[in-house]
């Protein structure tokens, strides 16, 4: 097996379902201070965007070759979520109780896009060398993958066990944050 595999597999299988993971286990930190009636909709509204940001480069990049294009989203992107990430955690240090559960999670909620970032450039090396030479010509456009990593059915999967890890919990955070915004307005 080739490093380049490994590496993927690596990426596939640890870090992609390690990151989805710890996205539950802050979201049950949240609900167990609840968020609802302590920091409300402005975090939990940080929350869903700090997913979207980190979500995008990841499917662009279980989606379409990587070139220059796609390696400046991700970069644009680990540097939106860190800016995000820090304005979130300081709104809420002095709205609710961040436990020592929630610091572990948000440890990997931040260090494990910069490795899946850092290894997405080792595999792409000759791409990251376009894109510190400036050497962007033909490499600004998306370019449809010929080949499925992780095989034909792991995109779905992935995109499910997300679904179920973060997706819903963050927006039913989301929905019981604006009811008590709601209620509270009446």
């Amino acid at each position: 097996m080739e490093t380049a595999d490994i590496l993927i597999n690596l990426l596939l299988f640890l870090f992609l379902p390690l990151w989805g993971i710890a996205g539950f286990v802050d979201w049950c930190c949240h609900k167990a201070t609840k968020i609802e009636i302590t920091s409300g909709v402005k975090e939990s509204l940080m929350h869903c965007v700090m997913g979207i940001q980190i979500g995008i480069p990841i499917i662009l990049c279980l989606t379409f070759r990587v070139n220059v294009l796609i390696l400046l989203i991700c970069f644009a992107a680990l540097i939106l979520h860190e800016l995000v990430a820090h304005w979130d955690v300081n709104y809420a240090q002095n709205l609710r109780k961040i436990s020592i559960w929630e610091m572990h999670a948000h440890s990997y909620l931040a260090t494990l896009p910069l490795y899946l970032l850092v290894i997405i450039l080792v595999i792409n090396w000759e791409v990251l060398l376009d894109l510190v030479q400036f050497n962007w010509a033909g490499q600004l456009h998306f370019e449809k993958l010929d080949f499925k990593p992780g095989g034909s059915g792991y995109l779905p999967l992935y995109l499910a066990f997300m679904a179920v890890a973060c997706v819903f919990p963050y927006l039913e955070e989301l929905i019981r944050c604006l009811k008590v915004k709601l209620n509270q307005g009446r």
